[in-house]
């Protein structure tokens, strides 16, 4: 398959490349992003863009590809309303817009566990309202990734302090079926893309179900 993927450069991302590039039948990825990931192999190819809202219909880097995994994301913590939605709601929205061949193509966009159009938390109505529009956008398939806590990969660098906060209640929550590693993280949109799945929102537990298929 051939995978275009956001959000090399943080957390999720990063460890979902990394595990993508171990798989045989990933025969390219592309990484879109604002800047350079430092990670270097064969089959991946770097695609850097300043503002993601300046991308065209036409746009010769984006042909022949089967699916996107969309990463790219931020905290809502912290960040002004409008800068998150920006980030989490206007950009997915348009790189899904401007991507061709839809027909053939699966989009997954990384959303979280809990996302509710009637949460009381700000991230959780816009998250919503995005996996909703994506689905209106003409893919052959689309999906909204909802992990909750996750294990970073074997060699990651980009990983935020409170990722080693929660990775000690990691073994416990993963009992409680809130917990995933990357490489579930990136088999299971492996899966999504080649084989599609019963469910459009895909929590940790479909998360495990869905790598082990693979």
């Amino acid at each position: 398959m051939r995978i275009i993927l956001t959000g090399a450069t943080g957390y999720v991302g990063e460890g979902t490349l990394l595990e993508l590039l171990k798989v045989d039948s990933v025969e390219k990825v592309l990484s879109v992003s604002r800047k350079p990931s430092g990670i270097k192999h064969e089959k991946m190819e770097e695609y850097l863009v300043p503002d993601f809202m300046q991308l065209k219909e036409g746009d010769e880097h984006f042909k022949g590809y089967d699916a996107v995994f969309f990463i790219a994301g931020i905290t809502s913590v912290g960040t002004p309303k409008d800068v998150y939605v920006r980030i989490s709601q206007d950009i997915p929205l348009h790189f899904a817009d401007i991507m061709p061949d839809k027909e053939r193509m699966t989009y997954i966009y990384l959303s979280g566990a809990g996302t509710t159009p009637d949460g009381k938390q700000f991230w959780q109505r816009v998250k919503s309202k995005t996996e909703a529009e994506i689905q209106t956008k003409g893919f052959k398939r689309t999906f909204a990734l909802r992990p909750a806590i996750m294990k970073w990969a074997k060699g990651q660098k980009h990983i935020q302090t409170m990722q080693y906060a929660f990775i000690v209640f990691y073994p416990l929550l993963r009992l409680m079926g809130q917990g995933n590693n990357m490489k579930e993280i990136a088999l299971s949109q492996l899966v999504l893309a080649r084989d599609g799945y019963h469910k459009f929102a895909i929590d940790p537990e479909d998360i495990k179900e869905l790598a082990k298929r693979f």
